[in-house]
């Protein structure tokens, strides 16, 4: 996962000018799943990510990588992955639409079903 982000802000990097300076460059390297890294490049591209032991055996990773668009408006982009899968979040990303009122009323009577002992098969 480190690789791909890496090598994608280098290539963000390569499609901005070449070459690229770094800025800012600390990393702990792995042991036991925790491990962390820092990273400033001189066109505005930054990457900050750290691993931690997870409960079965992979690493949970959470960090942030930012870049200036073609508009010179920051992108920051905030992700973790572990037991609960990947989540990314950002000002830019879309989000659904809010959902339909009447959803909730069925989420509540469905919770109520299963309190209920009701089953469908």
């Amino acid at each position: 996962m480190k690789f791909i982000i890496l090598a994608a802000l280098v290539a963000l990097a390569a499609a901005d000018k070449l070459p690229v300076a770094v800025l800012h460059d600390e990393r702990v390297a792995p042991e036991a799943g925790v491990y962390s890294t820092n990273v400033q490049l001189d066109n505005g591209i930054s990457l900050s990510e750290s691993g931690s032991a997870g409960s079965a055996g992979q690493t949970n990773v959470q960090g942030s990588y930012s870049y200036v668009n073609e508009h010179g408006e920051e992108i920051v982009v905030h992700y973790s992955a572990g037991e609960n899968g990947f989540v990314a979040t950002g000002d830019h990303l879309p989000v659904p639409p809010p959902a339909p009122a009447h959803v909730a009323d069925l989420l509540a009577i469905a919770e109520q079903q299963r309190k209920d002992g009701v089953k469908f098969e």
